[in-house]
């Protein structure tokens, strides 16, 4: 095979996994009725005036399946956190003692349960349709081979085999949302 097409090939596994990787933290980010510290990653808190990530003004932790508790590293901090976790919308209520922020993970309904597979699997056919665009994009490089003297039979082996990489990414994304719907849906 042409070095050209080995190029493009290497570069487009390498982006179709930073696609993967995209998807799974995007996916981790709904939650499974499961208290766990990755739910508040998208929490920004206000810090001396500027929006900060809540990871970085706090520790965060789950003592048990069902709570979450933010230790500040500031006690003056609280308010600005809480504060935070009520904009986010990640539907947590947050109640703080003085000196932590405590945050009860309600059991999922039956109905919250379908609609977060919903959105786990639009999730996933974002993560599907990025990865078709790549598959696009590289078709249109190997394709552009032809002006530096890559023969046609060549181009066919290279999107032939852009083809079977795409495959098996889209089926690693297959994966990842049946676990996901699997843990979703587990009582």
């Amino acid at each position: 095979m042409n070095e050209f097409i080995k190029l493009e090939l290497e570069e487009a596994k390498a982006t179709m996994q930073k696609a993967i990787s995209h998807t799974d933290n995007e996916l981790m980010k709904i939650r499974a009725g499961k208290a766990s510290p990755s739910m508040l990653d998208g929490v920004l808190v206000e810090y001396y005036g500027s929006p900060t990530p809540l990871a970085q003004v706090a520790n965060i932790n789950t003592p048990d399946a069902r709570t979450i508790v933010v230790q500040p590293w500031e006690k003056s901090m609280i308010g600005p956190i809480e504060k935070g976790i009520l904009n986010s919308n990640c539907g947590l209520n947050p109640q703080n003692d003085g000196s932590v922020v405590r945050l009860n993970v309600p059991p999922l309904t039956e109905e919250r349960r379908r609609q977060l597979v919903k959105q786990a699997k639009e999730e996933a056919e974002a993560g599907k349709i990025s990865i078709r665009n790549i598959r696009k994009n590289t078709n249109e490089s190997i394709k552009k081979l032809k002006s530096e003297g890559v023969s046609e039979d060549e181009i066919k082996v290279g999107e032939a085999e852009v083809q079977k990489i795409t495959d098996s990414f889209i089926a690693k994304i297959d994966v990842l949302i049946e676990a996901k719907e699997k843990d979703i849906m587990t009582v």
